[in-house]
């Protein structure tokens, strides 16, 4: 449940809210706005017993009123934290006026690939650099990345470039290595529910995009988030990277939909995946156009310096001159829904 205090709650005021649900076993979440202040509830009580709880809250004089949530995700919904949330990466203010565009390689192969791509989406006017150290792969013979090796080698293309890395962490020993060199940690669609995973993570000191599983609810990614939102890191950026559906022209189906709707279920920043959403190279840019004219805060964006010669995902990767004149395509579509790149 939460609990809706009028814009003058005083700090004594606020405090009673949270020492009250505390004495009936409850966590306290404060969330301050412009117009008034929203305490939530965080724990499991009998439907009796949450109903007596409501009538003792707004009992205080002070309280508007007390709202049951029925979702089963709490910290992460639109109810619980009605303005937007903006997640700061060093300067970057993702869920913001701009939107934020994570360019690079799918995978990093070797130092010359990830240092021209990363110069390559740098000068195309990206805001961070992406690259996979660890990569999981369907087949146990694919590339899976070089590890310990592409960390050293993004802290590199970071020193050279300023772009802030985000990068997959699959294992949860690896979170603090990763979280040395990463500026965000990813979650792919195979392990969103990777619950160890997300509980190491509710942990870590960095942001955390989570992507959606390739099967799953918008209910259970949001679930998923909440994993991570529960143990403390409240830092948390969405990312819809399609779905699997029964088309087979594409590789998944990018679900454009999930955009406005994950807008009115979550306060949480929301980017796309238009490489993965489609796995063909020549519908990326059209599919970036759709995601931020539906209101995405950002897109995750594959490319290659010589997609022919990718050990992972060539198809899907663009070229520089490709994401370039993607970039150059995406600035009217920002201007007309108010946002810019």
């Amino acid at each position: 449940m939460i609990v809706i205090l009028g814009a003058g709650a005083t700090e004594e005021q606020i405090q009673q809210v949270i020492a009250a649900l505390e004495q009936r076993g409850y966590g306290a979440h404060l969330s301050r706005g412009v117009e008034r202040t929203i305490v939530g509830a965080i724990g499991i009580l009998e439907a009796e017993q949450k109903q007596l709880l409501a009538q003792q809250l707004e009992a205080f004089p002070f309280v508007e009123r007390v709202v049951p949530i029925l979702k089963p995700y709490k910290l992460a919904s639109r109810e619980f934290h009605p303005e937007p949330t903006i997640v700061a990466v060093e300067d970057l203010r993702i869920g913001a006026e701009q939107v934020v565009v994570m360019a690079g390689p799918c995978s990093v192969e070797s130092r010359e690939q990830l240092l021209e791509a990363a110069r390559a989406v740098k000068a195309a006017g990206a805001s961070m650099l992406r690259g996979g150290a660890f990569k999981p792969s369907t087949s146990p013979y694919g590339f899976t990345g070089l590890e310990a090796e592409g960390l050293q080698l993004l802290r590199e293309a970071k020193e050279e470039t300023g772009l802030p890395i985000v990068t997959e962490v699959m294992d949860p020993r690896d979170v603090e290595l990763v979280a040395e060199c990463a500026d965000v940690l990813q979650v792919g669609t195979r392990n969103m529910s990777n619950f160890m995973l997300l509980r190491e993570l509710s942990r870590a000191s960095r942001p955390v995009l989570l992507k959606r599983g390739m099967s799953s609810t918008l209910e259970e990614w949001l679930q998923a988030a909440e994993y991570i939102m529960l143990g403390g890191n409240e830092r948390v950026i969405l990312c819809e990277r399609g779905i699997r559906t029964f088309e087979p022209h594409t590789r998944f189906t990018l679900d454009i939909n999930a955009v406005p709707a994950m807008k009115q279920l979550s306060h949480l920043p929301l980017l796309v995946d238009p490489s993965h959403g489609t796995g063909r190279r020549e519908l990326v840019a059209a599919a970036s156009r759709a995601a931020v004219a539906a209101g995405a805060d950002g897109l995750l964006v594959e490319v290659h310096p010589h997609p022919e010669k990718a050990l992972k995902d060539g198809a899907q990767s663009l070229t520089p001159e490709g994401f370039a004149e993607m970039m150059r395509t995406l600035r009217p579509v920002a201007e007309a829904v108010g946002r810019r790149l």
